[in-house]
């Protein structure tokens, strides 16, 4: 009989979480609970602290080599997807998801041309974007959180209006909304995408993450998506942020794009890391599966916090993350400027009221691009006790005000 993994939320102690060195909880003062970046409390998976181990013992830190990233992932794709297209000769190692986004972008359009974004969205895709001078347009999600295929189309024709180049940035599943795209939806952005000339970059960071009853599909799964671009990396689904390693994948029209990635690029990506990753994507399975069943259970959780102690802030669980999106507009909270603290938040607004009266640090909305304001997303990736308390602070913090 197989050994039942424990829920890896429930594993360690608040006191364990506080000796950690890492962003999440070294950025602010140790009472506050940090249910921000998208660090998950969790110790590895035993087969990535064995491979590691391995790795260490052996002295084995030097530079990356060979494919068995893209074959573990090829693998992973195939059990877990019922999806076979991952070919090793039409992938590359890049440092991290986001990198090979700006790196895959070089590829495809030109300094000035526009990257279309569904907003609110991961904040660094406005950064990097506009740092290496593309243009941000955004195409704002639906209410309902689903791809507006209208609003969709409004931005493609703008993009490419007189014969311009442009990219559409797909996040797959959607981060902060939880949105899992569907086939359907997916074939829709492809067929619009090849209308307009449009090249298609997905951001596929969360797809591990998928939580049940819901079901990920790779863009380059569906009809249609043969010139676009994935970027894969077990990162988010084992916790895997500090060892740098990523994967770049090319539809079969668009092989020829990604062979013009400059060879340097593949120096970011770390050793370590590729083997963390390889190591997590075959044999972290069973892990990931305990995991899966610990969010979901603490989504659920969640709402019922926020219906019993925060009944004004809409929430609107997600299918797949470990993101909640919380809509905070009811409290009346103006939310202007900001502080120098990136994403985490902002010198008014909903974050910086719970920072300050609920020592919660939570992310800000507004760097989610517009329509964020008034919105902050909770990392419930923690375990059910600091859950409940964070909640709780939440809601007598509000209450007092």
């Amino acid at each position: 009989m197989a050994h039942e993994i424990p829920n890896p939320l429930e594993t360690l102690t608040l006191p364990q979480l506080r000796e950690r060195t890492s962003m999440k909880w070294r950025a602010f003062e140790p009472d506050v609970l940090p249910l921000w970046v998208a660090e998950m409390d969790v110790p590895l998976a035993d087969p990535v602290a064995r491979a590691l181990t391995d790795l260490v013992s052996r002295g084995d830190t030097g530079y990356p080599s060979g494919t068995a990233y893209a074959e573990a992932l090829a693998a992973f794709a195939a059990e877990r997807w019922d999806w076979d297209g991952i070919a090793v000769e039409r992938s590359t190692i890049v440092p991290d998801v986001m990198m090979g986004i700006v790196e895959v972008l070089r590829l495809i359009t030109r300094p000035g041309e526009q990257v279309i974004v569904n907003n609110p969205v991961y904040p660094p895709f406005y950064s990097f974007i506009e740092h290496m001078d593309r243009r941000i347009l955004e195409a704002p999600a639906g209410q309902d959180g689903r791809l507006d295929l209208a609003v969709l189309e409004g931005a493609m024709e703008q993009a490419t209006a007189g014969g311009a180049g442009a990219a559409y940035l797909l996040c797959n599943p959607h981060n902060p909304l939880g949105t899992v795209h569907t086939a359907r939806e997916l074939e829709a952005v492809a067929a619009l995408a090849e209308r307009h000339g449009v090249r298609v970059v997905a951001d596929e960071i969360h797809g591990p993450l998928v939580l049940p009853g819901s079901r990920f599909v790779p863009y380059l799964s569906v009809a249609g998506s043969e010139r676009g671009f994935a970027l894969m990396s077990a990162s988010k689904g084992w916790n895997l942020a500090g060892l740098k390693a990523a994967l770049a994948v090319a539809g079969p029209e668009a092989a020829k794009d990604l062979a013009r990635m400059p060879e340097e690029v593949s120096h970011g990506p770390s050793h370590v890391g590729v083997v963390a990753h390889t190591a997590a994507l075959r044999e972290g399975g069973p892990w990931l599966d305990a995991l899966l069943a610990g969010l979901d259970r603490n989504r659920e959780l969640l709402a019922q916090l926020v219906a019993e102690h925060l009944p004004t802030i809409g929430y609107r669980s997600p299918e797949a993350t470990f993101l909640a999106w919380l809509d905070c507009r009811t409290l009346g909270l103006d939310e202007s400027g900001a502080d120098g603290r990136g994403n985490v938040m902002t010198s008014s607004g909903p974050a910086a009221f719970f920072l300050q009266h609920a020592r919660v640090a939570l992310n800000a909305g507004s760097a989610f691009g517009t329509g964020g304001v008034g919105h902050c997303r909770l990392n419930y990736a923690t375990s059910t006790s600091i859950l409940t308390e964070a909640v709780e602070r939440m809601a007598d913090a509000v209450a007092d005000a």
